[in-house]
């Protein structure tokens, strides 16, 4: 029922229940005195989410699938066993940890690492929020999604793709490092197969050539990956800067025409560099031309290249 039989069990409290799936059960239902609303974090089209304390252990974050009179609705249990296939085969600092699932009649549920600020998506909404999220941490957000897409592309045998890169599912630690979350419909693509799927996603986030060919690839995840990084600089969704990228011969846009105007703007000339260069490799992942976009890894190598340079 869980998994992670590496970690220890100082590392990892959670660990206790490895062999025994029906403490942790009643643990969890218990705490969280049987899913009660006052405990939800959040709510998704197949699941709610609930902030869980175990006495003597850590603060989890509970994924509980919905369910009907009928049971559990199957295009839930394909998210579910989804979330469970890609995560079991990941590790990395960026990427939301599962300690373990469930999967019974009454009640299944995914049990994660809690992160205490939230979701990306909530901070930049809020004045507040946004205000603590200044330049210097932005570009480590931004860092952050990039380091763990490059892991999913090009170092897990056989790649996985996201499907799903949004605000909403980047994730905060206490110290705002960025974490991706929600493998509900992330697809690990499979040798020798054709690899098409049906149009899912968040709108807004999706890449173009999705409307007509239904062929997943690491250049989905790209795409979704210049929005976000367009929504980090700006505060908000860049829907309409990208719609006029997509209609006008120039991609030239002045830094300052993308800076959040919450924030002061940047004096260190370091912050500016990565930036700008930020700003040039979103440009660059919002190509509608999928080849002409570049690799996870080389956003990467252009990042730490800039960082070694200042």
């Amino acid at each position: 029922m869980l998994k992670d039989e590496s970690t220890s069990k100082s590392e990892n409290p959670f660990l206790i229940w490895y062999f025994d799936g029906e403490t942790m059960f009643e643990d969890i239902v218990e705490a969280s005195e049987n899913f009660d609303d006052k405990y939800c974090i959040g709510v998704g089209g197949t699941a709610k989410v609930y902030k869980v304390e175990i006495p003597g252990a850590q603060v989890f974050a509970v994924k509980k699938l919905r369910s009907t009179v009928e049971g559990i609705e199957t295009e839930n249990i394909k998210s579910f066993t989804n979330e469970v296939a890609a995560l079991t085969k990941i590790r990395h600092r960026n990427i939301v940890k599962l300690f373990g699932f469930c999967f019974q009649e009454e009640h299944s549920f995914l049990v994660y690492e809690f992160m205490e600020r939230g979701s990306l998506a909530d901070m930049l909404c809020s004045e507040e929020g946004a205000k603590e999220l200044d330049w210097a941490t932005r570009v480590q957000v931004v860092k952050g999604v990039a380091y763990a897409l490059s892991y999913m592309h090009c170092d897990c045998v056989p790649p996985i793709i996201h499907r799903d890169i949004s605000s909403k599912n980047i994730l905060l630690s206490s110290d705002l490092e960025a974490y991706v979350s929600d493998f509900g419909i992330a697809k690990i693509l499979k040798p020798n197969s054709s690899n098409w799927t049906t149009i899912a996603g968040t709108y807004g986030y999706l890449a173009p050539e999705l409307t007509y060919t239904m062929a997943v690839t690491e250049k989905c995840d790209i795409y979704s990956f210049g929005v976000l990084v367009l929504e980090v600089l700006m505060g908000k969704h860049p829907g309409e800067l990208i719609t006029n990228l997509h209609y006008s011969t120039s991609t030239s846009i002045p830094l300052k025409d993308v800076l959040d105007d919450r924030l002061s703007p940047p004096t260190s000339q370091k912050i500016v560099d990565e930036l700008a260069l930020m700003q040039s490799l979103s440009l660059s992942c919002l190509s509608a031309a999928p080849q002409s976009r570049p690799t996870m890894r080389s956003v990467c190598r252009q990042l730490e290249m800039q960082a070694a340079n200042n």
